[in-house]
């Protein structure tokens, strides 16, 4: 089931991507010099960010957003500043591919890709969590998709307090 999922989202997410370069250009605004230029500069930020993601992964790189077994917790790099870089990169020159479109159904295609990516990432975390015990922790200190937005909440700590209650002759 996990697998099927997996390939599903991963499915979608190309398709969402293919979406973007083929749908027919619009005429919500015009694609004068300077739009021109940022599509550029957001779809070379993109890539640039997405392939420093993944060649940051190393062995821990795979395709699905389930994680590899018995694969290192990558946390230096892009992935010292963010958590999702890959996703950012997708997200980012998507919405170069999306201004450079200029119509509704690239909106709609790169916002779907951004929602879908949300909560792939989710997903995904809640597996790295489970993986690797000390992903709470890096997660509160780097942002999920941007530097130092959408952090994870610390891990609890126990209250030292608690400890000595337990201990005989303490009172509560």
């Amino acid at each position: 089931m996990k697998r099927a999922l997996a390939i599903g989202l991963v499915s979608v997410q190309l398709l969402l991507l293919a979406a973007l370069v083929l749908l027919p250009h619009g005429s919500l605004w015009s694609v004068n010099a300077g739009v021109l230029a940022a599509a550029i500069v957001l779809g070379l930020a993109g890539a640039i960010l997405a392939v420093l993601g993944l060649r940051g992964l190393g062995p821990a790189l795979t395709a699905s957003p389930i994680p590899r077994e018995h694969a290192l917790l990558v946390t230096s790099g892009v992935y010292g500043r963010i958590r999702n870089p890959i996703y950012t990169g997708l997200m980012t020159g998507g919405l170069g591919l999306a201004l450079f479109g200029a119509s509704v159904w690239h909106i709609l295609a790169w916002l779907a890709l951004v929602l879908l990516l949300a909560a792939k990432t989710r997903w995904e975390e809640r597996m790295l969590v489970a993986e690797h015990p000390d992903y709470r922790d890096y997660g509160a200190r780097v942002g999920r998709f941007v530097p130092g937005a959408g952090r994870l909440r610390p891990p609890s700590r126990p209250d030292p307090r608690d400890s000595r209650r337990d201990q005989p002759g303490s009172t509560p």
